[in-house]
């Protein structure tokens, strides 16, 4: 059966890097009080010259790179971002130009935090399905840009950066095994931003008003994204005949340390067997899976043959899960 295996990843992070002590400057809270609720210490931010697309390059040619590729062998891009550089053209066509994949087709996937899932699994399909051969899965957000930094449960979790995965075909049983997506929108206004869409196009009011910031609830975000989190994981086992015994790395999106181990104590994980790097990233939305799977790959915690789990929700809701085996 013919799967389509990773042969390359990569990621790139913002060289500025913003302490939660230096946050306590600009919002009332503190290094304490951000590590007990989130796990996080620090958080890296785009200056003013980086747009997502910018980050989006740098870790999609480190991949290209490390896939011993170059941008004329990309068929087909798909970038993950709630935080494209323009409404239009799409994030990917930005890429794609920058990039000089001449020959590529390329698109977006909004699906908030689960970008690095969906697109992962959109990607997977084409080479599957035989349509490419050489296909580029990135996330990419600068979600610094719609951070309220007057709104403390928002601003000590949202970061920037960037991560890619180049997928080809394969048939000696490495690959993407099965991936499931999933979405709810009656949970929209736990996390969403409100303006700058058609309900609310950019006005002097909505400005004014701070609509075109995240919004979050993070008691209730936190209750359903656990649950989404065990159940898709649980569910995609079952369906190919695993337990969470045969995981050897599960990689989560690294929204908060406290929604990570709530969502491995239910699914019956050793921590010595989960990826966190959320302490030093934040949330780096669509881009979290991608950036702690390429973290994995440099720390060398993935050897040939392992199993991993692959797992990421965000706002909508949207969540998914994916099985690759290495």
């Amino acid at each position: 059966m013919t799967r389509a295996k990773i042969v390359g990843v990569g990621a790139y992070a913002p060289k500025h890097i913003l302490t939660n002590t230096e946050l306590a400057k600009l919002v009332e809270t503190s290094d304490e009080w951000i590590v007990q609720r989130t796990g996080i210490r620090e958080r890296h931010v785009a200056d003013d010259s980086e747009a997502t697309s910018d980050l989006a390059v740098r870790a999609a040619q480190q991949a290209l790179e490390r896939a011993n590729l170059g941008p004329e062998d990309v068929d087909f891009i798909v970038v993950g971002t709630t935080t494209p550089d323009m409404v239009f053209p799409t994030t990917a066509n930005f890429v794609q130009h920058k990039l000089g994949a001449r020959r590529a087709g390329s698109v977006d996937v909004l699906a908030a935090c689960s970008g690095s899932i969906y697109s992962l699994s959109i990607g997977s399909q084409y080479i599957q399905s035989g349509k490419y051969r050489t296909v580029l899965c990135i996330g990419a957000e600068t979600l610094s840009r719609i951070t309220d930094f007057t709104d403390r449960g928002t601003c000590v979790l949202l970061a920037d950066g960037a991560g890619a995965a180049v997928l080809q075909a394969s048939e000696d049983g490495a690959g993407v095994l099965d991936a499931d997506l999933y979405s709810d929108g009656k949970y929209w206004e736990y996390l969403y931003q409100p303006g700058g869409g058609s309900r609310h196009p950019a006005t002097a009011e909505t400005v004014a008003g701070r609509l075109h910031y995240a919004k979050m609830k993070g008691n209730e975000v936190f209750k359903v994204a656990v649950r989404m989190f065990g159940d898709c994981a649980a569910t995609i086992l079952e369906r190919n005949g695993f337990g969470a015994a045969d995981i050897d790395l599960f990689i989560p999106h690294q929204a908060n340390l406290r929604i990570i181990e709530a969502a491995v104590k239910r699914l019956g994980l050793p921590m010595e067997r989960v990826l966190v790097n959320v302490d030093r990233y934040g949330n780096t939305g669509a881009a979290s899976v991608y950036v702690a799977l390429e973290e994995a790959w440099a720390l060398g915690r993935i050897a040939p043959g392992d199993l991993l789990l692959l797992a990421a929700f965000g706002g909508g809701f949207t969540w998914g899960a994916a099985l690759v085996r290495w």
